[in-house]
């Protein structure tokens, strides 16, 4: 594995790759950032991964700062698996003359987590666009775990016309169900012990809430029971009809969105 911090050095290396896989992270490597990693391997016949804390797409500071950083760990991870360039861009690399702030995406951003964190989308469309212009790869790879990002990314491409596949890749979970996620690291025992059981307990009411034999309000309540006080949404929408090529089968999440104690989780079931 390669390790690259400087892009033009970069942009020489992989100047002639024909079927290059890219697997954006903001570092914290865990089991989902490795199935996509896998995905990437399997498909393409070189793979980059980078890790890169997007400044602009934080709302608060705090949570910039707090975000786990994990480098030694994570180039440790990596060089076991057959990833063949490792990029760590600065800042100056990826905004040298800083944010796009008239970056235009769907409807979709003001929803879900967009309504409680404003142009966090924006902020993150504009990144991946960056480096894919940087890497110009065949083929980017995001979680399902963020669908809502997943959609808005992949209606951006298509809308743009840039000429990469982008491709979801399922949820990754604990052996509790929660779903994997860097934010995870900030868990306590208890808190985590909290968030397999929302999990099941949404999982295990998934078919009732679609077909209205239950309401959103008493999962809401049974949330709260679980010990949670901040409940930022639970939505149901068919996930298909979010998608610019529209795909008329059905096909219903529940998207939740919760703080445990300072920790905020998402997840979509």
């Amino acid at each position: 594995m390669k390790i690259i911090q400087s892009k033009n050095k970069l942009i020489n290396l992989i100047n002639n790759e024909k079927n290059l896989g890219f697997v954006p992270t903001m570092g914290a490597i865990h089991k989902g950032h490795l199935s996509l990693i896998r995905k990437s391997i399997s498909q393409c016949n070189k793979t980059i991964v980078s890790i890169f804390i997007n400044k602009p797409q934080f709302n608060k500071k705090k949570d910039f700062k707090k975000y786990p950083r994990t480098l030694k760990k994570d180039i440790s991870i990596l060089k076991k698996t057959k990833v063949d360039y490792l990029y760590l861009p600065k800042d100056n690399q990826i905004y040298p003359k800083g944010q796009n702030k008239k970056i235009k995406i769907d409807s979709f951003s003001k929803k879900l987590c967009g309504k409680f964190r404003p142009r966090h989308f924006e902020a993150v469309v504009d990144v991946v666009h960056r480096f894919i212009k940087i890497i110009n790869p065949k083929k980017i790879y995001f979680g399902e775990k963020d669908m809502q990002q997943l959609i808005l990314i992949s209606n951006y491409i298509k809308e743009n016309k840039i000429n990469v596949k982008v491709v979801g890749c399922k949820t990754i979970r604990e052996r509790n169900g929660v779903a994997s996620s860097s934010r995870n690291n900030l868990l306590s025992l208890k808190e985590k012990k909290i968030a397999a059981k929302i999990y099941k307990m949404i999982k295990a009411n998934k078919r009732k809430l679609i077909i209205n034999k239950i309401s959103i309000e008493t999962v809401k309540e049974n949330v709260h029971k679980l010990g949670i006080n901040k409940i930022e949404y639970i939505k149901i929408f068919n996930i298909n009809s979010l998608i610019k090529s529209f795909d008329k089968k059905l096909e219903y999440k529940i998207f939740i969105s919760y703080y445990l104690g300072e920790t905020r989780l998402i997840d979509n079931i």
